[in-house]
């Protein structure tokens, strides 16, 4: 069978690798994933990127799906991801039970780390905007450092190095690195859900194997697994 081209946000990349593998046993099929910052992803398949499926953003399939990038009627909604923010392993953990506690925190803080609100992951557009709202962006930005993006560019990588005190990102994506400490999702107020969607390519060369995925990846079995790497569905 052909293979199925799979471009899909990082956070999903811990659920992914965990059961792709029976995916491929019990269908015949393999699959060929690559990962990155949603934003990114939508961007590059509304330039022309090939693929079969996509795993972004719930709004970023929606772009898609009007630009006819993503086909219509083959969207669903795989897993629903919050922000969270986590500290170095050992290090005191600061209160961040509400959002002026949280804002407390970042203030009190001498580094954070957190996705790249231009061109980067969901989670930076939606802080920068927190930001703005509690009045510390001024004076947090001298404070701030960008992951790079990807499995590689995860801000836990950076709390294992010791460059930063604080990080936040999509609570699945600080679960993959080992070694810190997660404080727990961000508050009310401050906490915006990430709906991760599946949609088939218009121009997927293996549409039908690509829908047999994302078929799979809604089942129980798979959301199961969806909740162990830190979401919901």
């Amino acid at each position: 069978m052909a293979d199925i081209k799979l471009i899909s946000s990082t956070a999903m990349k811990s659920t992914l690798d965990e059961v792709l593998p029976k995916f491929e046993r019990d269908s015949g099929h393999k699959v060929v994933p690559s990962y990155g910052p949603s934003p990114r992803l939508t961007q590059q398949i509304a330039d022309g990127e090939a693929c079969d499926a996509a795993i972004v953003g719930a709004q970023n399939i929606e772009d898609l799906t009007k630009q006819g990038k993503v086909a219509a009627g083959t969207s669903c909604a795989i897993a629903a991801s919050p922000i969270a923010l986590a500290v170095q392993k050992g290090a005191p953990r600061p209160d961040i039970s509400t959002a002026e506690k949280f804002k407390q925190a970042l203030l009190a803080a001498r580094s954070i780390a957190m996705s790249n609100p231009v061109g980067g992951g969901t989670s930076g557009g939606v802080l920068m905007r927190a930001f703005e709202r509690l009045g510390i962006a001024d004076a947090i930005k001298d404070k701030l450092t960008f992951g790079a993006g990807g499995p590689a560019g995860l801000v836990g990588h950076y709390l294992v190095r010791k460059e930063i005190e604080i990080g936040i990102q999509q609570l699945p994506e600080l679960m993959m690195v080992p070694g810190i400490d997660i404080v727990g999702p961000l508050p009310e107020g401050v906490q915006s859900v990430t709906v991760f969607t599946g949609g088939v390519s218009a121009a997927a060369k293996n549409p039908d194997g690509a829908a047999t995925l994302l078929k799979f990846l809604a089942t129980p079995e798979v959301a199961a697994v969806v909740r162990a790497k830190g979401m919901e569905i």
